[in-house]
């Protein structure tokens, strides 16, 4: 994975907004078309905002990313927000992200629920350590509000805890 040597090739205005924790640095960035940047730091992705700043995703945040067709898609975990970003030259910012979000992954399993239909559980370890967050993701027409389903999902969880020792 080709890296920056420094944010220097940011422009100063992008390099202020990221204001980066402690201890992270960029890997990759990339232009928009919309004449913003998306920016891949060892701890997070930023993408541009409709306000004009950059929202901080941290990595083991991301439910799913892809690339197709000049376009970063990411979806964050937990029905949170979907990213879509036009990338003018997406130099690394693909690969980057891909093995960012991969490296998070500590265990992914689907479990058929008792009731019919299944829901996938993810644990996802933050770059640096710490402990593992729990996310689940239910099949197409169930509906993750549902305190039964939530009660049968915990748990599959707590089996997947037991087996992995997580």
């Amino acid at each position: 994975m080709r890296l920056l040597r420094s944010n220097r090739a940011l422009p100063a205005d992008v390099r202020a907004a990221l204001d980066l924790p402690r201890g992270d640095r960029v890997l990759s960035a990339a232009g928009t078309r919309g004449g913003s940047h998306v920016v891949a730091t060892a701890r997070a992705l930023y993408v541009p905002t409709e306000g004009g700043g950059l929202s901080r995703v941290p990595w083991e945040q991301v439910d799913q990313a892809s690339w197709k067709d000049g376009w970063l898609h990411v979806q964050e975990t937990m029905g949170g927000p979907e990213h879509h970003v036009r990338l003018s030259e997406p130099g690394s910012v693909p690969e980057t992200v891909r093995e960012r979000v991969t490296s998070t992954v500590a265990v992914t399993h689907h479990a058929e629920l008792p009731n019919g239909g299944g829901v996938r559980i993810a644990g996802r370890r933050p770059p640096g350590g710490g402990a593992v967050r729990w996310t689940f993701v239910f099949d197409p027409g169930l509906d993750p509000d549902d305190p039964g389903l939530r009660a049968q999902a915990e748990q599959v969880l707590e089996d997947l805890r037991r087996q992995t020792g997580l």
